[in-house]
């Protein structure tokens, strides 16, 4: 006759079980609010970029020869010409729950 230690298995069956509530409530927390200092640095980037394009342009030389790079970012909020401080003050009372607690600064 054999007997088998089914409690270690049972056990492995249950932290599998727990397993995607475990990922549900960590993903669930992260969309939670967040801090006034993370939203202020957030919604002041959104409201800069609501103003007006932004771009860089750089050029080096090395070893290797020339070397050049080019960016431009321009947001759908410039582009739907929404007013920099609706925007800031929307995106702040979306990530926060809150109203904003500093003046944007452009």
């Amino acid at each position: 006759m054999v007997i088998r230690d089914v409690s270690k298995e049972r056990r492995g069956a249950s932290i599998l079980a727990a397993a995607p509530l475990l990922v549900a409530s960590v993903v669930l927390a992260s969309c939670g609010p967040v801090s006034e200092r993370v939203a202020y640095e957030r919604c002041t980037d959104r409201a800069r970029l609501a103003d007006g394009p932004r771009g860089n342009v750089g050029i080096g030389v090395g070893t290797g020869g020339v070397s050049t790079s080019t960016s431009l970012t321009i947001s759908s909020d410039y582009i739907a010409g929404r007013d920099p401080r609706a925007v800031y003050d929307s995106c702040f009372r979306d990530l926060t729950g809150a109203g904003p607690t500093r003046p944007l600064i452009l």
